[in-house]
């Protein structure tokens, strides 16, 4: 019996710099260092920084005044970089780059007069940052029905951006339902749903086509990982969202000669490993991986961090 694996999977280059941010303030600084939020939304990946030193928070009252705070990988509002700068704190910004690229364009089309439109769920943490970019002429959009229920006072300046992390066409069809109701709404000048989004559902998308068991390794709040799951089924599928090994049921192997496997992009690999691993023993020892695209962005640690040239 066979193993498929994605290609790509796993950490993207955004997760990377923020979990590596928080590593080398630990190294730099030592214990504790203050994060704002998880820094990514994996479960392994908080314990296992926690246990070096890191303390997750919400509210900023939590961090003792002198102390170091760093935003996670979501981002924050704009009313949340005000109260921490007026703090006494050290701040590092672990926000994705891409995330910010969204918030550049949210003030750019604020600044112009623009209402904007922000799809996206309700609650996650990178559309509150995002729709905090601003306190007036922000909409947010989760589905269909959102649209009907929206106005704005200018049908000619109205854009819309998007959060990073989401359906490739649960969002398409969201988008195409705006610019029925508003034709002249911008777009920004490239889609907000970020590579390593788009390159993990459309492998899953292939691996839908050869497996009929497909394990999403991620943690249960984690929005690109759900949005794997629900491509591999929409895509025929039957597919669980797993933690690690521990969580997978040997009845859900039942009837699958092949099964699929592939992680959420804050998901650590050692943790695909040890599944594969894990299935050996039911017989599936045949394990190849997908061709897929190879992903060649990095981004740079927030410069306060990064060590000295020579």
């Amino acid at each position: 019996m066979k193993l498929i694996l994605a290609q790509p999977r796993g950490f993207c280059a955004g997760v990377k710099r923020a979990i590596l941010t928080v590593e080398q303030a630990l190294a730099l600084f030592g214990a504790p260092i203050y994060v704002r939020h998880e820094i990514v939304h994996n479960t392994h990946v908080v314990g296992s920084l926690m246990a070096k030193g890191a303390i997750f928070i919400e509210d900023l009252n939590e961090v003792p005044a002198g102390s170091i705070l760093i935003f996670s990988a979501h981002g924050v509002s704009r009313a949340i970089r005000e109260e921490a700068a007026k703090r006494n704190l050290t701040l590092f910004d672990a926000t994705c780059p891409l995330v910010t690229k969204v918030h550049t364009e949210v003030l750019k089309k604020r600044r112009a007069g623009f209402d904007v439109i922000v799809i996206g769920h309700k609650g996650h943490p990178e559309v509150e940052g995002t729709m905090g970019q601003a306190t007036t002429g922000m909409h947010l959009i989760s589905q269909i029905d959102d649209i009907t229920q929206t106005e704005v006072p200018d049908s000619e300046k109205i854009a819309y951006v998007s959060q990073t992390t989401l359906s490739i066409d649960d969002t398409a069809t969201i988008i195409d339902a705006l610019k029925q109701k508003w034709p002249l709404i911008a777009s920004p000048s490239k889609s907000d749903i970020c590579y390593a989004t788009t390159n993990r559902q459309q492998a899953v998308k292939e691996l839908a086509s050869k497996a009929s068991l497909i394990l999403v390794v991620g943690s249960q709040n984690s929005s690109n990982t759900n949005r794997l799951r629900e491509t591999a089924e929409k895509n025929g599928a039957t597919a669980y969202m797993v933690d690690d090994a521990s969580q997978i049921k040997s009845e859900w192997l039942t009837g699958h000669e092949t099964i699929g496997i592939t992680a959420g992009a804050s998901a650590p690999e050692i943790l695909v490993q040890e599944i594969i691993a894990f299935l050996k023993p039911y017989g599936y020892t045949d394990v190849t991986e997908l061709e897929g695209v190879t992903e060649t962005v990095s981004f740079g640690l927030p410069p306060e961090l990064r060590p000295p040239r020579n």
